[in-house]
């Protein structure tokens, strides 16, 4: 398998660890715009099956000759480029896998992608990815879906949440976790659609209390659009209740609604003196600073919990599903760098081998082979728990 990664940040570490120790892989070519680290980190990984590039991605030709040199592309970079990257992969005959929420122009794309014999799988990371994944399967193992509760979340340990006051500390893009703090969602509720719009997201009526497994009490607040997903699933009619949440440690949600209320998340520049600022970019700044960063010996934690209620053989069951990652200190890689990297490599690996044969637009939810999925992310130390009870 020849594989190429584009975007090598904290989650293409970890996509490029797995692939370098996957006896089927041969050569992966990694790009990125910072070659001095990318070359740091390929010597690191101490294989001659990663060729480090630099490659700006807005250089159709200088992309092109690169995707000819393989069978896929494992696109982690920013979701606006997800439609360029994936014309273009078609254009040149190699399959593509992302980790970002699909965009209109890729649903576009299946058709043509299906008529070359090519799969396009995208929302394949942690969530979305491995939670649709455990949600497609949930609601194939009801009868009839009556609620459907799934939690995406990467939080620090115990010990790692100590050291400031936000208990929190970021093990992904902070661009990215702050336009997240301000993203529209749908949930349903008692049979109805609601629009929970960004700003009121950390609102003390969105949020809710659950308890993870082995740790506790954490707030859920809502995290994009439920209902997309009970469509895709064919569940929506049937549906009473229904969201996608995040969770935090308790104290989070009052924090950051304040935040919010007072436009500290807006994009729009206001004047402070003479100069034009975007409130955004200064709370972006503050979490830049040290104290929001983790340290070598700090843990996050990655957890997916998918929670489906319904009918089964006539009688009220409920399915969970949950999946617990944690840092892996010998590697330095967060369990969010791994549950996102691993997965998009898993995918790519599966495509190219032909456990997924099906071309064109692929979905997690009902693409993508559970039980061989689970045995990929087992062989990688990550265990997906299940149980099932009356509801």
């Amino acid at each position: 398998m020849r594989i190429l990664v584009l975007g090598i940040g904290r989650q293409g570490h970890a996509a490029l660890y797995d692939l370098a120790r996957s006896p089927t892989v041969s050569h992966v070519i990694a790009a990125d715009s910072n070659i001095a680290e990318l070359t740091r980190y390929a010597r690191q990984l101490n294989t001659d099956k990663i060729e480090p590039i630099a490659l700006d991605v807005h250089d159709r030709d200088a992309l092109t000759k690169v995707m000819r040199r393989v069978e896929a592309v494992i696109n982690l970079l920013p979701v606006f480029l997800q439609p360029w990257v994936t014309r273009l992969a078609i254009d040149n005959g190699i399959h593509a896998v992302d980790t970002s929420y699909a965009s209109p122009e890729i649903y576009s794309l299946g058709e043509q992608a299906a008529a070359h014999s090519l799969a396009i799988l995208s929302e394949f990371g942690f969530d979305p990815g491995i939670d649709l994944v455990l949600a497609g399967q949930a609601a194939r193992e009801l009868d009839e879906v009556h609620e459907y509760h799934s939690y995406g979340t990467g939080f620090p340990d115990p010990e790692a949440a100590k050291t400031n006051p936000l208990q929190y500390k970021i093990s992904w893009s902070i661009p990215g976790l702050l336009k997240a703090y301000m993203r529209d969602g749908r949930i349903v509720r008692d049979g109805k659609i609601v629009e929970i719009p960004g700003r009121e997201m950390f609102a003390p009526s969105n949020i809710h209390t659950v308890e993870l497994t082995g740790w506790g009490p954490q707030e859920a607040y809502v995290n994009g659009d439920a209902v997309h997903f009970t469509d895709k699933m064919g569940i929506t009619a049937t549906i009473r209740n229904a969201g996608r949440y995040a969770t935090r440690w308790p104290g989070h949600c009052a924090f950051w609604y304040t935040i919010t209320q007072l436009g500290l998340l807006d994009e729009t520049p206001i004047t402070v003196g003479d100069t034009q600022v975007v409130p955004r970019d200064i709370v972006r700044t503050l979490l830049e600073q040290p104290q929001f960063r983790y340290a070598d010996h700090e843990r996050d934690v990655a957890v997916i919990r998918v929670d489906m209620r319904g009918l089964k053989k006539g009688k009220k069951r409920r399915i969970v599903y949950e999946m617990s990652d944690l840092r892996d200190l010998t590697t330095g890689l967060m369990g969010m760098n791994r549950t996102v990297g691993y997965t998009a490599s898993i995918g790519a690996q599966m495509i190219l081998r032909g456990d997924i044969a099906k071309r064109g637009l692929l979905s997690p939810l009902t693409d993508v082979p559970f039980d061989l999925f689970l045995q990929e992310l087992e062989a990688r130390g990550i265990k997906v728990q299940r149980y099932e009870e009356d509801w």
